[in-house]
């Protein structure tokens, strides 16, 4: 097939193919391992969802919502969409399957792909791939402090250490009543189009996220929503802080933060990195109080994050971090002959069974090029697998790394690769 007929992936999909699928699988699991560590337990969710969920428990003003969905109309009519974030599913997920009425909090942890038709950009991808934590039904804010340390644990698993954390409270429905009155004040005397304007009226705070610098610079004196907090958000803001800090785990307060979905009350946090330029932004998460109503559910609150896999990667490579993640077997196996094959394909799967990794050269290469081919591999050893040595049961085990050669009998090899490979 000629190139110009090829079929490539859709633009703006982030897509990993080994070795960089293995730096994704490391970045993966190591945020994974803090929140498995701390009592969540895995849940899978659909990949696409009803869109009244995500207009409902989203928010119609924000630009996840209002352009950048991937929405379409199935087969009975329905309107259905790419999921574009994970909580709205978890939430509906847990009111429909009764999780709320359990022990409480319902903790969960998730991981996947997500959909959002933006322009694609390094760091940013319509294709993006994330981590989530959810805990529900307990407003505590130790627990919040737990929710922020389980991020900053899985970051500094990876290595990261050029990122900083953000928190800030988006406070009570006492405190943004409040500041809605004069933000919206505010907002009314300035120079916007139609388009912003229609969107500060449905959320006005949501103008304290536009990234052109004409909104920008129009709202750098806006009134801000952490000078009117409620006596009850600022101590619990406090409390935040107090853990985190017994936690050591190092913030600062961003007072015009408020995040890109509409659902978050109170405690709000994002995770920063300083070498991604435009898109620096990590992970971040906060409560969200009425959710779970605005769902048909119960009135409990809830918590959680979303880490960007991606940036993560691309955090790891602006550090400079390596990792150990390319695969190398234990043992590296060339048979001579159709015989040996056979004998070859036994031999790995008892010793894969015992937790050994081990690689068979395949295609009838000669033995230069099969032991070419194992040096290559980075196999920690390597043996010859032919007519006398399957008579004998005995075989010549390699060192690749010194050419050192010692006999072992098949019978002893899946306890003599154990014993050097735990050394």
């Amino acid at each position: 097939m000629s190139k110009k007929n090829q079929i490539q992936a859709p633009k703006g999909v982030s897509e990993y193919v080994p070795p960089q699928s293995r730096k994704f699988e490391y970045v993966r699991e190591a945020l994974l391992k803090p929140a498995r560590n701390a009592g969540y337990a895995l849940i899978e969710l659909p990949v696409f969802e009803d869109t009244e969920l995500f207009t409902r428990g989203v928010g119609e003003s924000t630009d996840v919502v209002s352009k950048e969905m991937y929405t379409f109309e199935d087969r009975g009519g329905r309107s259905i969409t790419l999921r574009p974030e994970g909580t709205a599913g978890v939430m509906r997920a847990v009111i429909e399957h009764g999780l709320d009425r359990g022990q409480l909090p319902a903790k969960l942890y998730y991981s996947g792909a997500f959909f959002r038709a933006e322009r694609p950009q390094a760091g940013r991808y319509r294709q993006f791939y994330q981590v989530g934590i959810e805990a529900i039904g307990v407003q505590d804010s130790a627990l919040d402090a737990e929710v922020i340390a389980i991020a900053d644990a899985g970051f500094k698993a990876i290595g990261l250490t050029k990122y900083r954390l953000e928190i800030t409270s988006l406070g009570d429905a006492q405190s943004r009543a409040k500041h809605r009155v004069d933000l919206v004040t505010f907002i009314n005397k300035l120079d916007l189009d139609e388009a912003t304007k229609a969107r500060a009226a449905i959320n006005p705070l949501r103008l304290f996220d536009d990234k052109r610098d004409e909104v920008k610079k129009q709202m750098s004196k806006a009134p801000l929503l952490i000078d009117y907090l409620s006596p009850e958000s600022i101590k619990e803001l406090d409390s935040v802080k107090t853990h985190l800090e017994a936690l050591g785990v190092e913030f600062t307060i961003n007072p015009r933060m408020v995040r890109g979905l509409d659902y978050y009350t109170g405690t709000t946090f994002e995770f920063v990195h300083e070498l991604l330029g435009a898109q620096s932004g990590i992970g971040g998460g906060g409560r969200y109080d009425g959710l779970m109503s605005e769902l048909g559910g119960q009135e409990l609150s809830g918590i959680g994050f979303g880490l960007g896999i991606d940036r993560c990667v691309l955090a790891a490579d602006a550090e400079g971090i390596s990792f150990d993640h390319e695969f190398k077997s234990d043992l590296f196996i060339i048979p001579l002959g159709e015989e040996s094959k056979s004998a070859a394909l036994s031999i790995a799967q008892q010793l894969r069974s015992s937790g050994l990794r081990v690689e068979i050269s395949f295609g009838d290469r000669a033995l230069k090029g099969s032991m070419k081919a194992a040096d290559k591999s980075g196999a920690a050893y390597a043996i010859v697998l032919g007519d006398s040595e399957i008579a004998s049961e005995v075989v010549e085990l390699k060192e690749m790394s010194t050419g050192k050669t010692s006999s072992v009998t098949l019978a002893s090899l899946q306890k003599h690769l154990q014993s050097v490979s735990s050394k």
